[in-house]
């Protein structure tokens, strides 16, 4: 039996992605330290393949014992997000890229890493316009984040027997729910206050449902070896989409939604760009969940999910 070892597999893709894989007969370790108090593997803990480690990835005696064994390493144990990051440098450092390092240079040369990376690491064109990436694009960066993330798949890349995707931005529901994602924060906004604010509203990204990420990770196991030692952009091809183009596909569902455009101010992230995702298809892999979809998925989630805990709603 296949054994897999995920870091941060508590996580809001870990959380999606371990029971995928337990159906699929695969033998699952987690390490998490559960820092946001979630029980997103609750209803996954009677399964006999399902082992979990409540520990932090910069353990090194730990992670040398539940490396031991695995023939894959997924590392998703990851201070998220620009934001974040700059809220914590020392602990964005040493768990996004030194924990990584360790993982390179204590596994056997036979374990295989999954890994991944932001599609946030293309960054945006040096004129301000709309850039057109593929693999082959040049990375440029723009937070702490997007340099740890993109200096760790270097090194993931250059050491060999990897596989790293570019993740577009990640929507949709899971088990350890994130509302800071932007598909996510404007639909419950849409919801709530039925009302957002755009700066910058033609600033473009590509965007990609947990569930499809989780499917592309199953997808390269199964395929390793013909997809090894290279990095694949993960995202949905028909979404390229603006942020006020975003915002029209909200409102066709709810059509009380109101989005302002203002000319004054400026989008604290700066990412601009249009991304290919030629060269997974290629392999084989199709996103099957659209943006629209995932939308109608995210409203009814939000009927159950309400940031009422300091509020008399």
């Amino acid at each position: 039996m296949t054994k897999i070892l995920v870091t941060g597999g508590a996580g809001y893709i870990g959380s999606v992605l371990v029971p995928m894989l337990l159906k699929e007969g695969y033998e699952v370790t987690v390490i998490d330290n559960f820092m946001y108090s979630q029980t997103s593997l609750l209803d996954v803990c009677y399964h006999p393949n399902l082992h979990i480690a409540r520990g932090d990835v910069r353990d090194e005696e730990a992670m040398k014992r539940l490396m031991e064994d695995a023939e894959f390493i997924i590392p998703l144990a990851c201070i998220v997000g620009a934001p974040a990051c700059d809220r914590d440098p020392r602990a964005a450092r040493t768990i996004n890229l030194e924990a990584v390092e360790f993982i390179l240079k204590t596994r056997h040369a036979s374990q295989k890493i999954i890994f991944p990376n932001t599609n946030s690491g293309y960054g945006r064109s040096k004129d301000g316009s709309v850039a057109f990436c593929d693999e082959t694009t040049p990375l440029n960066p723009l937070s702490l984040y997007g340099t740890l993330k993109v200096q760790a798949e270097q090194e993931i890349l250059a050491a060999g027997n990897a596989v790293t995707f570019r993740l577009a931005t990640v929507f949709g529901i899971s088990p350890r729910m994130r509302l800071d994602l932007l598909v996510n924060d404007f639909v419950y906004r849409a919801i709530t206050d039925r009302a957002v604010i755009l700066f910058e509203p033609h600033f473009k990204r590509n965007y990609i449902h947990v569930r499809d990420v989780a499917n592309a990770f199953l997808h390269a196991i199964k395929n390793f070896e013909t997809m090894k030692n290279e990095p694949y952009n993960i995202g949905l091809s028909d979404a390229n989409l603006s942020k006020r183009e975003l915002c029209e596909e909200i409102k066709k569902q709810l059509p009380d939604f109101v989005f302002i455009e203002s000319e004054i101010g400026k989008d604290v992230d700066q990412r601009n760009y249009m991304v290919s995702n030629e060269k997974i298809e290629r392999t084989g892999f199709k996103p099957a969940i659209s943006i629209q979809e995932g939308i109608t998925e995210l409203i009814k989630g939000f009927k159950i999910i309400r940031r009422t805990d300091f509020s008399n709603l």
